[in-house]
């Protein structure tokens, strides 16, 4: 007889270790030849709780993932928002499929490579010129380097989260390996802060190239505060970077700068632009794109079809279907039943909901005597029991359904009280079947 498995929304707590056992087989065996057991350090055992998470999963349709276990989940992480469409979308995998006829990587460039550039140029308010890499982090790199040779400048003035290249993790408390000299120039300013970049200004009269920062992640940017930074970037002569390797093509068509009305000089693209294919885009003016003719930002895998096939497919359907429509659609049931749980568990002091639409969140703050990140692997474990694969943030999907979304409530309105009886009775490390997660760093 086959073992059956808990259906998305059925509250399966088994012992720790047993219900992901082929999951913790499989990291031990990764781990043997793979730091961490992941490419992806929040796909890793430090992102996740060990004995309680599944740490692999087999495959995926519509909303839906099956993990090593043959566990079943509605997924609201897709693949860290590269998922956009949803898993399978029978529009990217025929394009793909036509693809592969022809071949992947060729010689020299293939028209997609044009096609899927006119496509954004068409859509996104600040393109002029694009030019494509693989990840999110390759396009960053390059706007901060195309924004130094055109200003002659070296310092950046950052927000947000751009990757893993040492010019901007060299900002932050995983520094480790970046030169002194390359983290002197990154200088951090705060989100809705416009005195926080005015001071970096200061500080560094003149040598500034570029400010880069993630147009809106959780919180709603102030009224007029985008519109001043462009203000005193241009005023300062340094370039605006609009980092929407997230917000591209999910809060909007054309981006963030097309839903609030701000254009940067440069923008970059990623995430979900080829529903789970490997592409990144950075884009922007004319006068400063001709520039890539000089610098140095060359991919061998840059052309390469399969993903730019992916891509003209997602676009294409963006602009037919009412895709951000229902993905918004289901933010805002997500986010109006979740503010209605956390008020009818009075639950309000330690947990808070934010976010667009295209992106809701849960954010879990200390209270005493449980930590937040108690707090959180304690959701985690309760959350991936009931068959949600969810982090704090929401990823939403063009396959989401109502009624995944209300199968995503249900479970809140189970773990919810779970949290605040933890933290009234004060025994949260009882209820957790795994040491609490350890601190690692923040990104936004």
């Amino acid at each position: 007889m086959s073992r059956r498995h808990a259906a998305p929304g059925e509250n399966d707590v088994r012992a720790p270790g047993v219900r992901y056992r082929r999951s913790l087989e499989l990291l031990a065996r990764a781990e043997a030849v793979i730091p961490l057991g992941s490419q992806t350090f929040s796909k890793s055992r430090v992102a996740l709780p060990w004995g309680v998470s599944p740490y692999f999963l087999e495959r995926g349709r519509g909303s839906r993932v099956w993990d090593a276990d043959g566990n079943e989940y509605i997924d609201f992480i897709n693949a860290l928002l590269a998922i956009s469409l949803g898993y399978r979308d029978p529009d990217v995998d025929a394009a793909v499929l036509r693809q592969i006829a022809s071949g992947v990587s060729f010689s020299l460039p293939h028209r997609l490579e044009m096609e899927v550039a006119e496509a954004i140029v068409d859509m996104v308010p600040c393109a002029e010129a694009v030019r494509f890499g693989k990840n999110g982090s390759d396009a960053t790199a390059g706007a901060i380097r195309l924004a130094r040779a055109c200003t002659g400048r070296e310092h950046v003035a950052v927000c947000g989260y751009h990757g893993w290249q040492d010019w901007y993790i060299g900002s932050t408390t995983r520094d480790l390996g970046v030169p002194g000299s390359t983290r002197a120039l990154t200088h951090r300013f705060r989100y809705n802060d416009l005195p926080s970049l005015a001071r970096l200004f200061d500080e560094f009269a003149g040598a500034i190239a570029a400010v880069i920062l993630e147009p809106m992640t959780n919180e709603w940017p102030r009224p007029g505060f985008l519109e001043a930074v462009a203000a005193l970037t241009r005023q300062h002569g340094a370039l605006l970077v609009f980092d929407e390797t997230i917000t591209g093509f999910r809060f909007a068509a054309g981006g963030a700068q097309a839903l609030f009305g701000v254009t940067p000089d440069l923008a970059t693209f990623g995430k979900g632009l080829a529903n789970g294919y490997p592409l990144a885009v950075l884009t922007g003016r004319r006068e400063f794109m001709r520039r890539m003719e000089e610098i140095f930002f060359s991919f061998t895998f840059g052309g390469e079809t399969l993903s730019l096939a992916a891509a003209l497919a997602v676009l294409a359907k963006i602009r037919r279907e009412p895709v951000l429509q229902t993905i918004h659609a289901r933010g805002e049931q997500l986010l109006a039943g979740l503010a209605a749980l956390v008020a009818q568990h009075r639950v309000q002091a330690f947990v808070s909901v934010c976010g667009h639409p295209a992106w809701p969140f849960v954010v879990l703050a200390d209270a005493s005597p449980c930590t937040a990140l108690e707090l959180r692997t304690l959701y985690l474990q309760e959350m991936f029991a009931r068959g949600i694969l969810v982090n704090t943030g929401h990823n939403l999907s063009y396959a989401h359904t109502e009624a995944d979304i209300a199968t995503l409530l249900a479970a809140y309105a189970q773990v919810l009280p779970l949290l605040r009886a933890a933290v009234e009775q004060g025994d949260l490390r009882a209820r957790l079947r795994c040491e609490p997660l350890e601190p690692l760093f923040r990104v936004r």
